[in-house]
């Protein structure tokens, strides 16, 4: 992926509960069934999202896994998955907001959130020249979100 290729994301409505006005990744939650299968949560994301269809997305790729601590009690866990679709398919926007194609050098400009950050600028800086799945763990350093990264590997 060069700098000057685009990246699909959601401009989230400014009324919207999880990240108002936010510019943010196409995705969402997992269903009770796809616990075991965060790549079928994507796909299905993807579709209610876009409208785009599986077989409209090329090398669909685990990226990355964050985990972070919401409040007391949750764990968060986030897959984030790559994958390459063409222009000329027809998208939908969702009732959460517009779609819009920003090149990946200048997202890390626009009103994100700090694992978005984070995940876009791991991914400049070390993520292109690889085709590894990384792991993070957010962290707050100085008052400041961080991630801290690992590269998920088989031991065997």
């Amino acid at each position: 992926m060069c700098l000057d290729e685009e990246v699909l994301f959601l401009q989230k409505n400014t009324n919207a509960s999880l990240y108002p006005g936010l510019l943010v990744p196409v995705g969402g939650h997992m269903e009770h069934d796809e616990i075991n299968d965060p790549k079928k949560a994507c796909i299905r994301e993807v579709e209610e999202e876009t409208g785009l269809l599986s077989e409209q997305i090329d090398q669909l790729t685990l990226r990355y896994i964050v985990s972070r601590i919401k409040g007391k009690d949750e764990i968060r866990i986030q897959y984030v998955f790559f994958g390459t679709v063409s222009k000329r398919f027809t998208l939908i926007d969702s009732d959460e907001g517009s779609l819009t194609w920003t090149k990946i050098s200048d997202i890390a400009r626009e009103e994100i959130s700090a694992t978005t950050n984070e995940i876009i600028c791991h991914f400049l800086d070390v993520g292109k020249q690889t085709q590894g799945v990384y792991v993070g763990c957010m962290k707050s350093s100085a008052g400041k979100p961080g991630i801290t990264w690992g590269s998920l590997e088989d031991w065997e």
